[in-house]
């Protein structure tokens, strides 16, 4: 949904530059910048290379950006994350996703306020993140009534729980994903669930007073107690 949503914010009547995502034949088309190769980033990258876009995710993990390039092809560009690296690609893009995630942890500001001044006026940011505090300094959560703001002349589309938008795709979505969980739980129990599968247990978060997720202890200043341990008590 980041890259719909930004083909839309990049359009002349909603402030954008009044770049057409895919281009058309003797026009370049737009440049997208992917920040992060995870789940958001993939699927970014699925869009933006369907509807024509010169598409580059920037990424740390080189099995990660091997993996992306065995599954996209030559059509997309993989760069090594680095400060300099976010600074330049950015500068020179039409449309920025950020797409970092520290599962349960603040995401990591990779944009500065300082940035901004070198982008392309009208340019766009789509901060997926913004439901982990953002990857941008200039980011604050915005609502689908009213889901931009400009800073330095780039529009910040900071929607909190995108998949809103679009309510009926994402519930089936999100039941699909967990109804198996649901069905264990009802059948074995919450405990012997969690026991059984360690991607249901990833997700307990605090078991009887014990933070079980080191991210969360970590951010919080919380002592922190492996869900192994603390269920087996």
């Amino acid at each position: 949904m980041s890259i719909q949503a930004g083909a839309h914010c990049l359009e002349k009547a909603q402030g954008g530059r009044g770049v057409l995502l895919g281009g058309v034949p003797g026009v370049a088309p737009a440049k997208v910048v992917i920040l992060g190769g995870g789940v958001v980033g993939t699927n970014a990258a699925a869009m933006a290379l369907g509807m024509g876009a010169d598409v580059v995710i920037l990424e740390k993990s080189t099995d990660r950006m091997e993996e992306l390039v065995a599954r996209f092809g030559a059509g997309l560009k993989t760069l090594y994350s680095t400060l300099g690296c976010v600074e330049e690609e950015c500068a020179g893009a039409d449309l920025v996703i950020g797409g970092v995630l520290i599962p349960g942890a603040a995401a990591p500001k990779l944009i500065t306020r300082k940035m901004l001044k070198d982008w392309k006026n009208g340019s766009v940011l789509v901060d997926v993140a913004i439901d982990q505090g953002g990857c941008a300094e200039t980011s604050r959560p915005t609502t689908h009534a009213d889901p931009t703001y400009v800073v330095d002349g780039v529009i910040h589309y900071c929607v909190a729980n995108m998949p809103g938008g679009v309510a009926r795709t994402s519930t089936f979505a999100l039941n699909n994903a967990t109804l198996p969980y649901a069905l264990a739980i009802a059948d074995k129990g919450y405990k012997k669930a969690l026991l059984d599968d360690i991607h249901l247990r990833n997700g307990l978060n605090v078991y009887r007073g014990k933070v079980t997720y080191k991210a969360v202890a970590d951010v919080l200043g919380y002592p922190y107690e492996p869900a192994e341990k603390a269920l087996a008590a």
